[in-house]
């Protein structure tokens, strides 16, 4: 039993980030969506405002004012030859994932541990492979469903004159961002980026590619 109990901690599995959701646990915090690369499950991981807006920003390409604290990490290694090349999720305890990221210089390797959040931001910018064990996969993964757009009908000259915090439900979010123009839409999205408003601008970002998606089909 003991073998078997190793092996399952050695198999190794890649993973993908697949996004960010608000959280259903935690008001004002957001899932960070982790997705096995060759199966169905997925991985949430709580995460803060701050490291939702750095691992956003990271997602969507977008390039802040100024460098965020994950961006003068990933300059500064890269800077100095030293290559980010992985980092690994390797213990689930106490509702608490921990991390470790893999550097290398090309004459030493160091593991160094670090918050799951603040190691999958870095990873991004640096475009390095993200891998976990099977015993978290299989203890903390879940497969989810796609969740449909909302059929409830809403006054929509109210939800219209709402801003999106005033909102609180995701399913009016939505809404009220369809209710949007395309212009409107890029404005806000670049005065949330001036603003450093990264969590808005995802949002926006997000809807105008949603729009475009639906014009290509």
């Amino acid at each position: 039993m003991s073998i078997l109990k190793d092996l399952e901690l050695d198999t190794r599995v890649k993973l993908r980030v697949q996004g960010l959701t608000n959280s259903q646990i935690q008001s004002g915090a957001y899932a960070l969506i982790l997705a096995e690369e060759n199966g169905p499950r997925r991985i949430p991981i709580i995460v803060g405002t701050a490291e939702a807006q750095s691992i956003a920003i990271a997602l969507e390409r977008i390039t802040p004012p100024r460098p965020l604290t994950h961006d003068l990490f990933a300059t500064f290694f890269q800077e100095y030859n030293i290559y980010l090349k992985e980092v690994f999720i390797y213990k689930f305890e106490d509702g608490v994932f921990y991390s470790e990221l893999l550097f290398d210089n090309g004459l030493h390797q160091v593991r160094l541990d670090s918050r799951t959040s603040d190691a999958i931001a870095i990873a991004l910018r640096v475009n390095c492979d993200i891998y976990t064990n099977e015993k978290i996969v299989r203890e903390c993964g879940v497969v989810l469903e796609d969740s449909s757009l909302f059929e409830d009908k809403e006054d929509e000259d109210e939800v219209y004159d709402l801003e999106p915090e005033d909102i609180t439900d995701e399913k009016q979010l939505k809404k009220w961002l369809s209710l949007l123009d395309n212009d409107e839409l890029k404005s806000r999205l670049e005065e949330s980026i001036m603003n450093e408003n990264y969590e808005y601008a995802k949002m926006y970002k997000d809807e105008l590619r949603r729009r475009e998606g639906e014009a290509e089909e």
